[in-house]
């Protein structure tokens, strides 16, 4: 049977463990390389969070108190059901989401290893014992903190979501997922229908898609402790603020301007395929994305030239029903702003198009401009599609501080033939990841991800420590064989 009937979730949200009609309006689930219509979409509204909140409070009581073993147990057969419907669910994500195959498995292949990940959570070990001057045992333990809040986006919304669903359910907490309403069946019900196959009890796990006003309940509900959130810059600065307001932790991750350095005894050509693949891979629509190159004075032509021929030759197209290297942008507003930035950019004097910079409905070609420097809209800004500004540097210095000019600090790849020359250079740039000889789109279930400055809140995704420190209390405790005495 397949796993997303849609006689199951048509026009329905997912929660207290069930399939309902929302209390929002129907919007029709769209498909981005042809807007063709895939179903129908229940979105829920501000009072339908509240009462999956109440529910999943509850719920979390008994779950928390659950042997590890039992916890773990769900994991494992969430992680082994996102290997069973795989092709299924690959097929929902290149079309809602307009992910090439490639994309589409690879979201579909993390998914199954963020479960398989957080299924040795419930397992470790949950405190330490710590000296006290005091004749007492002093210890401290975690706890889970309750109901998580997720809020996640469009551009790839299974990894997206199950990064902080699966970790937050396996240390003891329910969760309320947010969506958003463009991608809400890979990015919400897809996870519904794996969790309740894989027996997580009633309303433990609970899917809202909807709007800012959706997301701003999931933010201020004051039966959610720990929100997890990633998108924009711009929503997670007001995430950040109202989640202060009510003094809950905020996980943020946001977006991304990120740097690949080509330095000067680099291979022209296999920087030239890292850049390709870390500025087009899905259409450039990652946080991750490399969205400023660096190339050194002497090798600076040679490689404009080759990445415009790479840009020239790439297939754009229905992933669905064509060999495409891309496919399309999710909307019309995200094709406009990419266009916007591209056209603003190459009328800059010394700005040259030299690939690219045409659209045909949302099928956006790979785009490079040269000649961009700091004040360059392309350079300055996060294009979140695919375009490829290269500027010039001329000394180590001068790329340090090229890659430094920037209010974001994700990722950062650098191409070189001398590795321990490229750790030396990484040190000196301000970034949450870093990949000598490689670029910048990297993801492992394993691995701590996050960025500092505009990008976000730090590590607070993927990895044992990450994953307990986001969703998790600290509690110190004591213990004395007998009461102890004071003097007053």
């Amino acid at each position: 049977m397949a796993l997303l009937d849609e006689n199951r979730w048509n026009d329905l949200i997912f929660t207290d463990g069930r399939w309902r009609g929302g209390s929002g309006e129907t919007v029709d689930v769209l498909e981005p390389a042809t807007g063709s219509t895939l179903g129908k979409l229940n979105l829920a509204t501000p009072a339908d969070v509240e009462a999956a909140s109440r529910t999943a409070a509850a719920a979390q009581r008994e779950w928390a108190a659950a042997p590890h073993v039992e916890r773990a147990a769900v994991l494992r057969r969430a992680a082994a059901l996102w290997a069973e419907h795989a092709e299924e669910i690959s097929w929902w994500n290149i079309r809602e989401v307009g992910a090439v195959p490639g994309m589409a498995g690879f979201a579909v292949q993390t998914a199954e290893q963020e479960c398989w990940e957080a299924a040795s959570l419930p397992g470790r070990p949950y405190g330490e014992l710590i000296p006290t001057g005091e004749p007492r045992l002093s210890m401290t333990r975690r706890y889970p903190v309750g109901v998580v809040g997720v809020i996640a986006p469009f551009n790839v919304p299974i990894i997206l979501a199950i990064r902080s669903v699966a970790p937050a359910l396996a240390l003891g907490n329910a969760v309320l997922l947010k969506p958003d309403p463009r991608t809400a069946v890979t990015g919400g019900l897809v996870l519904a229908r794996i969790f309740q196959e894989a027996g997580l009890p009633d309303g433990l796990f609970q899917v809202l898609p909807g709007g800012r006003d959706v997301g701003e309940a999931v933010v201020t509900d004051p039966r959610t402790a720990v929100l997890s959130f990633t998108g924009s810059t711009e929503a997670g600065r007001r995430v950040g603020e109202l989640a202060g307001r009510h003094l809950k932790r905020a996980h943020l991750e946001l977006g991304g301007n990120s740097a690949l350095i080509v330095l000067a005894e680099a291979d022209v050509d296999q920087a030239v395929n890292l850049a390709a693949w870390g500025s087009w891979f899905h259409q450039g629509q990652i946080c991750m994305t490399t969205g400023r190159h660096l190339v050194h004075e002497s090798l600076y032509d040679d490689f404009v030239e080759r990445l415009a021929a790479k840009a020239a030759q790439l297939p754009v197209g229905d992933p669905a029903r064509d060999e495409v290297a891309l496919g399309p942008v999710i909307d019309a507003g995200q094709r406009d702003k990419i266009h916007d930035i591209v056209t603003s950019s190459a009328g800059v004097p010394g700005v040259r198009l030299a690939a690219g910079g045409e659209y045909d409905q949302l099928f956006y070609r790979p785009t490079v401009l040269a000649g961009v420097t700091a004040s360059t809209p392309a350079f300055a800004r996060e294009i979140f599609g695919p375009v490829a500004p290269v500027a010039r540097f001329g000394s180590l210095d001068e790329a340090v501080a090229l890659a430094g000019d920037s209010e974001y600090g994700l990722s950062l790849g650098i191409v070189t033939r001398d590795a321990l020359r490229g750790v030396e250079l990484a040190d000196r740039i301000p970034t949450g990841i870093a990949h000598i000889n490689d670029q910048t789109v990297n993801d492992e279930a394993n691995a701590p991800f996050g960025g500092v400055g505009a990008s976000g809140t730090g590590s607070r995704f993927g990895g044992a420590a990450a994953n307990i420190e986001a969703f998790t209390e600290t509690r110190w405790i004591t213990v004395r064989s007998q009461a102890a005495g004071y003097p007053f």
